[in-house]
């Protein structure tokens, strides 16, 4: 597949190194000089320092061969001309935006009806960071922040992920006996040990620290975690540190639609379909700017809006603030994100989920001890990879530091998988079939599973193993499935957690 992608911040380097690894062919345009070089520097790709509205620039990226072209400039405005100017001249070309205004993200959701049948400026996907980050953190909170959910669309299964507590029964449990302890249908998928990611094998031994990615049905993954040490707590009392435009997606998220705010019509709360409201919940939003926390205010009058400084220490012992369940970290600075979600634990918050930028300070808030880290900026990729490999694959989920890829892949009438044993799928790499639909039915395969044309499956593989799942499972760039103009790209839920 080529692919150019106009924008190289973390976004766009995130994107073209994934795909660079998975064999792609990509070109990378950067207006800044010094992002430009150092792109150059580190990426095995096409990387050209000029604008990316210039039809020149675009030409000599090879944008009149290419599959797609991803626009994730600083500037929404900018992104959505490019994709403009590409598709007056190549229409049939995939085109994928990212936006933060939610006025484009409204006129894309019906809210006008005339642009329903229509693509503003032949754009086929937008992508918005905030929904995308509030989603991830609300299917967080409703799983009581004990560590990171990746939910699966139309199956009761999810995976989540949690570290392993000293003296828990998971702490020296050797994965052949796993479901003697375990008596729920359930799988474990990853482990994170020191670094280094497993694919687990029945010899794997689990030790306190370890990280485990755990598959199983909704209502069975809290005792699950339980096991590994996580203690349980319903959440009743939230505080958000934040209130700019993901803060206030979450408190609306976690507050839900009612009769008396009609202001709420046509909001983003539309997207944030899995989130069930919580009758006795008390959200406090904490927000440093004034004229915003008035507009936050009559917009949520459930809430309790303070207008002070979280870094104020005299504030959070006046207002009771390390009495609450939970804190979610929502400002622009995730430094400020990290050492307010770590301190606010110090002082008794039960539960802290943490926003930052990038998977390397996840890392380091995982290892300070926050129990949730939403990755904004990998949340974005996760997202765009989903609805950029055609139409076998509809989801793309990256784990660890990035090196295991987690697939959703619907089998079509003509799969070379079809009526073979699940024992001859063996990417050189390891991969494993954790999850097949078939109909209305989702279960765990065993070795003896024999594919269908129609089914639908979950696959956890090592990176640059695409290729390898293309000769199994058919090519995943062949004719996109464009579900209809301007569509939110929706699919992914990722966060890492501690």
């Amino acid at each position: 597949m080529r692919i150019v992608i106009v924008g190289a911040g973390m976004v766009g380097t995130q994107l073209a190194r994934h795909l660079v690894l998975e064999k792609h062919d990509v070109s990378l345009i950067e207006a800044n000089e010094e992002r430009a070089r150092h792109a150059s520097n580190r990426l095995d790709c096409m990387v050209i320092h000029d604008e990316g509205n210039s039809f020149s620039a675009l030409e000599e990226a090879r944008l009149a061969k290419a599959d797609a072209l991803i626009c994730v400039t600083d500037s929404d405005e900018v992104n959505m001309i490019i994709c403009g100017l590409a598709a007056s001249r190549y229409p049939k070309l995939l085109k994928i935006a990212r936006v933060r205004n939610d006025d484009y993200i409204k006129l894309n959701a019906g809210e006008n009806r005339f642009l329903e049948d229509r693509a503003i400026l032949g754009i086929d996907y937008f992508v918005h960071p905030d929904v995308e980050a509030a989603r991830s953190v609300l299917n967080a909170v409703e799983h009581g922040a004990m560590g990171d959910i990746l939910v699966f669309a139309d199956t009761p299964y999810e995976l989540g992920s949690v570290e392993i507590s000293e003296g828990s029964e998971f702490d020296g449990l050797a994965m052949k006996d796993f479901r003697t302890l375990v008596k729920e249908d359930g799988l474990v998928t990853l482990v994170e040990h020191r670094g280094e990611t497993l694919l687990p094998r029945g010899s794997t031994v689990l030790s306190r620290g370890d990280r485990v990615h755990i598959l199983a049905k909704e209502q069975d993954l809290d005792h699950i975690f339980r096991l590994a040490g996580r203690s349980e707590r319903t959440l009743r009392k939230i505080g958000i540190v934040g209130g700019s435009r993901v803060g206030a997606l979450i408190a609306e998220g976690l507050l839900g639609k009612t009769k008396k705010q009609p202001s709420l019509k046509g909001s983003l709360f539309s997207f944030l379909k899995n989130v069930i409201p919580r009758s006795g919940r008390r959200v406090t939003i904490i927000e440093r700017d004034y004229n915003l926390c008035k507009d936050l205010a009559a917009r949520y009058p459930e809430a309790l809006v303070l207008n002070e400084d979280i870094s104020d220490e005299s504030f959070v012992a006046e207002e009771r603030i390390d009495d609450l369940d939970l804190i979610i970290t929502a400002t622009e600075d995730q430094e400020l994100n990290m050492i307010a979600a770590i301190y606010l634990k110090s002082r008794g918050v039960h539960r802290a989920i943490a926003m930052v930028t990038g998977s390397g300070y996840a890392a380091i808030a995982r290892q300070l001890g926050v129990d949730v880290v939403i990755p904004m900026k990998s949340v974005v990729v996760d997202s765009i990879l989903s609805h950029l490999m055609g139409e076998g694959i509809t989801g793309i989920h990256r784990l660890g530091n990035g090196d295991i890829n987690v697939f959703e892949i619907e089998l079509g009438l003509d799969t070379p998988a079809a009526e073979k044993k699940i024992t001859e799928l063996n990417p050189s790499g390891g991969g494993l079939v954790m999850l097949v639909t078939r109909g209305e039915s989702s279960f765990i395969p065993r070795g003896d599973y024999i594919f269908k044309s129609g089914d639908r499956i979950i696959l956890i593989a090592k990176g640059s193993s695409e290729a390898e799942l293309e000769r199994f499972f058919g090519s995943f760039q062949g004719s996109r499935r464009i579900l209809g103009s301007g569509n939110i790209l929706g699919n992914s839920s990722s966060v890492e957690g501690r």
